[in-house]
């Protein structure tokens, strides 16, 4: 790695390095089919059914866009439909229990990475390392109406 390699650039190669051993863990684990964009959308549902919409808005993308992701996530069966009790018309996204077994098994992974991390570069650096990711995003989190977007990359 360059000395001088701009920081946008680290950063995007930090997430990609991570995201690849992540993926490679969950296809060891028996999850080898999910999709790029998947995992914003558990974090979305874990604690909060939603409709299309507002997965749409949450992710910063059109209803079509949102839809073809969870068309995909119900076709693999981590995303189910079901009506809304309070609206005959709308449709509510759940996770399904597969969804939630994956979601365990990528939290532990996260823990264990950042955990090895702090065994080879003492665990000050990285609690200063988290630190600072957090403040970048603090800094960014506002969009224009004061809702945070999760955007895929």
């Amino acid at each position: 790695m360059q000395e001088n390699t701009d920081l946008g650039v680290l950063l995007n190669l930090a997430f990609g390095s991570f995201k690849e051993q992540l993926h490679q863990h969950l296809a060891e684990q028996g999850y080898a089919d999910i999709g790029s964009s998947f995992g914003y959308v558990f974090r979305l549902l874990k604690n909060n059914p939603q409709n299309l919409k507002q997965v749409a808005d949450s992710l910063a993308m059109t209803p079509q866009g949102a839809l073809k992701i969870i068309n995909d996530m119900v076709q693999k069966a981590y995303v189910q439909r079901e009506d809304d009790v309070n609206d005959a018309r709308v449709r509510l996204l759940h996770l399904t229990p597969r969804a939630l077994a994956l979601m365990e098994v990528a939290q532990a992974f996260h823990r264990e990475f950042e955990h090895r991390l702090s065994e080879r570069l003492g665990a000050s650096k990285v609690k200063a390392m988290r630190a600072v990711l957090e403040q970048i995003v603090a800094d960014g989190e506002a969009s224009a109406d004061g809702v945070p977007k999760l955007r895929p990359l």
